[in-house]
């Protein structure tokens, strides 16, 4: 009989206990000598099983200990024990990274099943949780766009509120009617749009297990991907593609435009930082061409001070009037009716990630030629929530 046979007989033991008190006591609540003798007897019962279920469990309890590994097999390199970590799961974890570099390696010959995991809705598998941290830290220091801006990750449609028109403040005689403003509110939405990039790969690496697979992979996608984006968040339509900043409508305003077609004065770099409202001018930076840059180096005030002050300390970004300035080589180059320069708070450009990234084998495509083919993919959008939050110094149209 086993240890739940042995309780469950001992359940029904205390119920027919239960029982025969409920109809065995007398007028006075008292059992007779016969009906204790009885009753002694399902006591003593009682005892007994539990007796027996409590030696049971220490046997189990026995057996369970034989059972244990008498030492603990080492499996990693000196000095890189981390016990006291919590194990990571899913897509986190070295199984699950081990068995998509196998997989990978093999032409997708050798599938574990630990890879159901992620198993992709198109067939793809998705990136382990630490390729995409590391994806994400490739995209964040080669995008200025994504160290500029507000990232969201989103699971759906992201709609963001923005206030239209404010309640204003207005005098009243005393007794006098008041008036009541209406508060208005805009939306601006934040969808996805698919964006991917597909390389080559010959068997020869993915059967090599010397070569670093896993970051030259990332690397490559990684780069492709921030190129990609940067230039979207920076010049993009909104169809089918993130809407930029420079984008005529929906992006930022223009803040003073220049009195000639080919040159930018000093005077005017001054005019489009206060043509920024206070507020946005706390963490505001300017955002332009290199080829613009060069021209930025060599303004001079009234004094004959450059405007242009070098950073002091590595990592810095130089300074223009005291705000940073950053470049990016898909900012247009200054010509006449175009952009020179982006002056403002980019952290008003919300960028929303819609998932996770995956990773897609093309087995069969480049067969003949003995390569592989893997694509990335990744959903992504991206407005700027408030036109005035940035301040565009526009060249002159015409000669």
């Amino acid at each position: 009989m086993t240890i739940t046979e042995m309780r469950n007989k001992r359940n029904r033991l205390v119920e027919t206990m239960d029982g025969f008190l409920d109809t065995h006591k007398g007028e006075h609540g008292a059992l007779s000598a016969a009906d204790d003798a009885t009753y002694k007897e399902m006591e003593a019962e009682f005892a007994s099983l539990t007796n027996e279920i409590q030696r049971m469990e220490r046997r189990e309890d026995i057996e369970a200990e034989l059972k244990r590994p008498v030492s603990k097999p080492i499996i990693e390199k000196p000095m890189t024990a981390d016990s006291d970590k919590p194990k990571k799961t899913g897509r986190a974890s070295a199984e699950y990274k081990n068995a998509l570099l196998q997989a990978m390696r093999t032409n997708f010959r050798q599938i574990s099943n630990v890879l159901q995991e992620g198993v992709d809705a198109n067939g793809g598998y998705l990136v382990p949780d630490e390729y995409d941290s590391r994806l994400i830290d490739i995209l964040n220091e080669e995008n200025v766009m994504r160290s500029l801006g507000t990232r969201i990750t989103t699971s759906g449609e992201h709609k963001i509120n923005i206030a239209a028109t404010k309640p204003a403040a207005a005098w009243i005689e005393e007794g006098g009617t008041l008036t009541f403003g209406e508060a208005t509110f805009d939306q601006i939405i934040l969808d996805a749009h698919k964006l991917h990039v597909a390389i080559k790969v010959t068997e020869e690496l993915l059967y090599d297990n010397a070569f670093n697979l896993e970051n030259y992979i990332i690397t490559q996608f990684g780069k492709a991907l921030s190129n990609a984006e940067e230039d979207a968040f920076i010049n993009g339509t909104g169809v089918g593609q993130p809407l930029g900043i420079l984008a005529a409508t929906g992006g930022a305003q223009v803040g003073v435009t220049t009195a000639s077609s080919t040159k930018v004065t000093a005077d005017e770099i001054i005019n489009l930082v206060y043509s920024l409202k206070r507020p946005y001018r706390k963490n505001a930076v300017f955002l332009a061409n290199d080829v613009c840059v060069a021209e930025l180096r060599k303004l001079k005030d009234n004094n004959g001070q450059y405007l242009w002050q070098p950073s002091l300390q590595a990592g810095e970004p130089d300074r223009v009037l005291g705000y940073k300035v950053y470049t990016s080589p898909y900012f247009p180059v200054p010509t006449a009716g175009g952009t020179a320069v982006a002056f403002g708070d980019f952290s008003y450009y919300n960028i929303g990630d819609r998932g996770t990234r995956s990773i897609a084998e093309l087995k069969e495509l480049f067969a003949g030629n003995g390569m592989v083919g893997f694509v990335a993919k990744e959903r992504v959008d991206g407005k700027l929530v408030l036109p005035e939050a940035i301040k565009l110094l526009q060249m002159k149209s015409g000669s």
